[in-house]
């Protein structure tokens, strides 16, 4: 049984079509790159595979529990890190933990062990007592993290985690999340920065248009003499610099 998998997954806006038949399979303990330009259908897989949306057809499982007859089930194995974040402004960071605790049936005193234990190793404790409208956005993105993890989640999905971020933030992140896969936990993430994504990911997928064009390993991709990045720019289009021949004269 696969930790993740997507049985001709498809979502449609009218007549766009934002997901396209996508099937994945992905095992306990891997770090899956989920990878694309902007409009590419990443952040909606993520809301499909969350249950924030409603596939117009096919079907997806977690842990073996389908998206559709087992919503309840499946959310309360995940932990989701949203591409919005949907924190609340009017709440301090320590708060937001403090609300999300229970809802997963952890105990205050739990709740609040973890809470410290989380926010430390974010290096977010000194600021815990922060509203999040004073936040910056890396403050933001770390709270976002540890609401996510705070329940122990078998599978975690992480839309651009490593965005607005400072390096040693950013390196206390992959961190944990190696840390994560060694411990079963199976993480699915979308990045811009496929430096990081390079270093970190066992395997990936490149979505263009709502259609997976790419699927392979880090290995294979390594082996092929190939880095991510240029095996990235064969399958998506970048704009010339021609039209911009007036610049520098």
């Amino acid at each position: 049984m696969f930790e993740i998998e997507t049985q001709n997954l498809t979502k449609s806006f009218g007549p766009l079509v934002a997901v396209r038949n996508l099937n994945l399979q992905i095992p306990a303990g891997a770090i899956f790159g989920f990878l694309g330009p902007n409009g590419s259908g990443k952040s909606t897989t993520v809301k499909l595979l969350t249950g924030l949306l409603r596939p117009t057809t096919g079907d997806a499982f977690i842990s073996g529990d389908s998206i559709l007859s087992s919503p309840l089930v499946v959310k309360q194995r995940i932990g989701v890190l949203p591409e919005d974040l949907a924190l609340f402004d009017s709440l301090t960071i320590w708060e937001h933990l403090l609300m999300t605790g229970p809802v997963y049936g952890l105990s205050t005193k739990e709740t609040k062990q973890r809470g410290e234990q989380l926010l430390k190793y974010l290096d977010l404790w000194p600021g815990r007592n922060t509203y999040v409208d004073e936040a910056s956005t890396g403050m933001r993105k770390k709270c976002g993290l540890a609401l996510a993890l705070l329940h122990n989640p078998r599978v975690l999905f992480l839309d651009e985690p490593f965005e607005g971020i400072d390096p040693v933030a950013s390196r206390n992140i992959k961190d944990l999340l190696l840390e994560l896969a060694t411990r079963s936990v199976t993480v699915f993430l979308t990045s811009h920065i496929l430096e990081v994504v390079e270093r970190l990911v066992d395997s990936f997928a490149i979505i263009v248009a709502g259609d997976v064009v790419c699927r392979q390993t880090m290995q294979e991709t390594l082996a092929a003499g190939e880095t991510l990045e240029e095996l990235f720019f064969k399958h998506v289009n970048r704009a010339s610099s021609e039209d911009l021949e007036w610049i520098g004269h």
